[in-house]
């Protein structure tokens, strides 16, 4: 884009690298605060007036949901070595907003077992804060993101109500309910980003379903929310430039050295360096600012960055009824159950249930994706084959007949999982590509086990003939980059202290779901956001 300045912002106090969930949280709370900010982001910005014709694209069978954020090409090149061939472009987004633009925008908090792992349980590790700690920033959190539900079922303790209503429950939240409650199983509404009144200057749902990859009316959070307030309390955002490196000394963080897509490089300086990249991003930016001071990476004298990397492992049956099952046009979670997020006797480990709201594919998807290629060209083709008449109708049938039940699984912490760098591959810019190396572990597979037995009961019990369940060792993964660059105590056994500050350097901080010691089974945006709103108030005390 020509014309757009990207060169530093003078006076800067802050510097932020990544504006997402967590940076725009830090960035506006520290702006309301007085403090000068300037925000790092690789990707663009994506204007929201735009998002009904990104949802045209991505109803459109031509496109994939990473086309709709303009994700991969040379700026998004990542390797992935492990025994989980890994997606990582199918899993984010670079933009202001971050990940979130794309997200379900799901929002149960952690358990208190979660925190204590390892005094509870003998496994794993405690967090240095107990969720009685970060307790009143999930309910801050929960009014800055909007989040609907209330306090039936098996969720954490809390003390307030949630800023909106939930959503009502579905004809198939009707027939799961119905089994659910003659096997003692506990339902609640799901927590969710998802305005059912309009609220905080936002449209409420009006049921576009597309919410995964686009929400067209604004009515699902994302990062670029608290990105525009932000700047209209006066941070400045610098889009599409990549952070390259963190110039520093042996104590403190000088410069963020960043390139725009022209190839220009600058120096960003500040007194407070937020890295608030996610997962994967962030220790790839510390481990390639190596110095004589930090050979193995900066803020990595613990030889921690970039391990214990987790995600949340998802396991989900099928099923057929005789009964229709989907006559609402809804196609995010509306309800959930955390009956089984701890067991009574300890490990395995936890599970979070998700009852689906099925709908069928329009026509023209199942038309252009059935399994017969051998007399197509073009798109047909590309899209795998092409399914007519009796065998298209069949299938339309049969998703109106159908139920699934998911679950999110919990992954225990292994050092062995983790993102390094990947040096026999650049970016567009020639620093070397993150590469994400992780496998299932027995632990996850036993809970997936687990969980579609459950699902499995459920869905029977319900009257329904189950037709597929996911392989336990081979799952699905939900796009929750977790661990990495993990908070702890000991300077020897984490990277950031309880504050997120690292323990090497004074003047940084890493506010992002990275610093995660374990991660349950509850999807992290919202404590993510609950940990950006309790650093922010350390940040701010040291301005």
């Amino acid at each position: 884009m020509s014309g757009v300045d990207r060169t530093p912002v003078s006076g800067a106090d802050v510097c932020i690298v990544g504006a997402g969930v967590a940076g725009g949280i830090v960035a506006a709370k520290l702006a309301a605060a007085g403090a000068d900010v300037v925000v790092l982001e690789s990707g663009e910005r994506f204007d929201p007036d735009d998002r009904l014709a990104q949802m045209e694209q991505a109803i459109r069978p031509e496109h994939t949901d990473s086309e709709i954020w303009n994700m991969g090409g040379p700026r998004d090149r990542f390797s992935s070595s492990g025994d989980v061939e890994y997606a990582l472009n199918e899993r984010r987004v670079k933009g202001v907003g971050g990940t979130t633009l794309h997200w379900l925008g799901t929002t149960p908090r952690l358990h208190p077992r979660d925190f204590e792992l390892d005094s509870r349980y003998g496994v794993a590790i405690d967090w240095p804060i107990s969720y009685d700690d970060l307790r009143p920033y999930y309910a801050q959190a929960e009014r800055e993101l909007g989040i609907v539900g209330n306090d039936e079922g098996n969720g954490p303790p809390r003390a307030e109500p949630y800023p909106m209503d939930p959503f009502p429950a579905t004809h198939a939240d009707g027939i799961y309910a119905d089994a659910c409650e003659e096997l003692g199983i506990s339902m609640r509404p799901c927590p969710q980003a998802r305005n059912t009144e309009p609220y905080d200057g936002r449209s409420q749902c009006v049921g576009y379903g597309t919410c995964i990859p686009v929400c067209p009316s604004g009515a699902k959070y994302s990062g670029d929310v608290h990105i525009r307030t932000a700047e209209e309390r006066g941070a400045q955002v610098i889009s599409q430039v990549t952070v390259e490196y963190l110039e520093h000394g042996p104590e403190s963080v000088e410069a963020a050295r960043y390139v725009t897509p022209d190839g220009t490089r600058h120096r960003q300086t500040a007194e407070q360096f937020v890295v608030a990249a996610g997962g994967v991003e962030t220790p790839r930016l510390l481990l390639l600012s190596e110095s004589s001071d930090y050979p193995d990476g900066l803020a990595n004298t613990s030889g921690l960055v970039g391990r214990y990397f987790m995600e949340h492992p998802g396991v989900r049956t099928t099923a057929r009824i005789d009964g229709e099952t989907n006559p609402e046009p809804v196609r995010f979670l509306t309800r959930i159950s955390e009956q089984f997020y701890e067991g009574a006797d300890g490990p395995p480990g936890s599970i979070l249930l998700k009852f689906g709201n099925p709908q069928p594919a329009s026509p023209v998807e199942h038309a252009l994706s059935g399994p017969d290629t051998s007399s197509l060209d073009g798109l047909g083709a590309a899209l795998g084959g092409t399914e007519w008449g009796e065998d298209l109708l069949g299938e339309i049938e049969t998703e109106t007949h159908t139920l699934w039940i998911g679950g999110n699984v919990e992954m225990l912490p292994d050092k062995t999982n983790r993102v390094t760098l990947d040096d026999s591959q650049t970016d567009a810019f020639d620093n070397s590509v993150p590469d994400v190396s992780f496998g299932v572990g027995s632990y996850a597979a036993e809970t997936a086990e687990e969980a579609l037995a459950i699902q499995r009961e459920i869905l029977e019990t319900a009257g329904a003939e189950v037709t597929r369940q996911t392989d336990p060792t081979d799952p699905n993964y939900l796009s929750h980059h977790m661990g990495t660059t993990r908070m702890g105590t000991d300077p020897s056994e984490s990277v950031v202290n309880p504050q997120l500050r690292a323990h090497d350097v004074e003047n940084l901080w890493c506010v992002s779901s990275s610093v995660f010691p374990t991660v349950g089974s509850a999807n992290p945006t919202l404590t993510i956001a609950a940990l950006a709103l309790r650093t922010s108030e350390f940040l701010a005390a040291d301005l």
